[in-house]
């Protein structure tokens, strides 16, 4: 009989592969990043619905870590970036470089030229550093000398930035921050999960070896792409696009926002939902699917008034009243 080599994946999985992919993805990840269990799922629907996390949290809380152990589950390429005031652009980007032997200048590719890019710290760099990131992040391509590159399917930016430390940052720029699918909070370990933490450790486990932990890829890029092509398919009634398009547009009217959220918000809220829906098993969106990452893709896109601010309004705040105030589509009025 004639032997067959390995089958590609197929272009879509049904919604039942993709859940089952989602799941083993999250347990994966969550046998090293343990208490994060929200977060891991955050991230993971953020990747594939296509766009980029910005985690904002104080150091020692796993960030790093979150991300390598993804990559490894991902079984995807991963390069970090330790931002810092004197990272150039072409740091990140790479550029040309003379070739004293053919008397050529031939082009180095830089670090964001990987499928999982962790920036660290990204606000410690300037302005003109972190708006390389900018066209890489929107169009999934680097442009230098007049030549442009495509950069690898899929390309999954990870930001960390310290919510703590002010001295030596430079807030990221209103354009930047809207590039951000989501921007995820990380806050400290309960005492239970800390002490599982300690126990890890007294058991041999080491951050900097992730490869004697046993962290195994449960899948490969081709599925991540039938993943990503899958989620797009899933279905979002007319009611729903409704309701995604009254809570955005409720930010713009809410008194303590100066600024509302831009329709990219919309649709970064329709693409989450939709992978929510496919990682529940389901091929339609329902509301909860919509407000369970309303506050992760919203609280990063619109600005307080300075009133507000002082008054110590958070964005958070603004998202759960929005929620509150918004008719849930198919409810039963009182």
């Amino acid at each position: 009989m004639e032997s067959r080599g390995p089958v590609a994946p197929p272009d879509e999985l049904e919604i039942a592969a993709f859940s089952d992919a989602f799941r083993r993805l999250e347990d994966q990840v969550s046998r090293v990043v343990l208490g994060q269990g929200e977060t891991v799922r955050q991230v993971l629907v953020a990747l594939i619905a296509g766009g980029h996390v910005l985690i904002e949290g104080p150091p020692g809380l796993g960030k790093t870590l979150l991300a390598r152990t993804l990559a490894l589950a991902l079984g995807l390429g991963f390069r970090r970036i330790q931002f810092t005031p004197d990272l150039m652009p072409s740091d990140i980007t790479g550029g040309s470089v003379f070739n004293q032997r053919t008397q050529e200048f031939e082009f180095r590719a830089g670090p964001i030229f990987t499928e999982l890019l962790l920036s660290d710290e990204i606000n410690r760099a300037p302005a003109k550093t972190q708006a390389a990131l900018l066209e890489a992040m929107s169009d999934r391509q680097v442009t230098l000398d007049g030549i442009t590159r495509p950069l690898p399917k899929p390309f999954f930016v990870m930001a960390t930035q310290n919510p703590v430390e002010s001295e030596g940052t430079y807030p990221l720029p209103e354009a930047q921050l809207d590039r951000f699918l989501m921007k995820l909070l990380v806050t400290h370990p309960i005492e239970s999960v800390e002490v599982a933490l300690l126990d890890q450790y007294m058991a041999g486990f080491d951050a900097a070896h992730l490869d004697e932990v046993g962290i195994v890829a449960v899948v490969d890029r081709a599925t991540v792409d039938s993943m990503q092509r899958t989620a797009r398919r899933v279905r979002v009634d007319k009611q729903i696009r409704e309701y995604i398009a009254k809570i955005v547009g409720r930010t713009r009217q809410h008194p303590s926002v100066d600024l509302g959220a831009s329709p990219r918000a919309s649709i970064a809220l329709l693409l989450c939902a939709q992978v929510v829906a496919a990682a529940e098993g389901r091929s339609y969106v329902v509301p909860d699917d919509v407000k369970e990452l309303a506050a992760p893709v919203l609280r990063h896109r619109f600005l307080l008034q300075p009133d507000a601010e002082l008054e110590g309004v958070a964005p958070d705040t603004v998202v759960a009243n929005v929620l509150a105030d918004v008719p849930v589509p198919g409810a039963e009025k009182p």
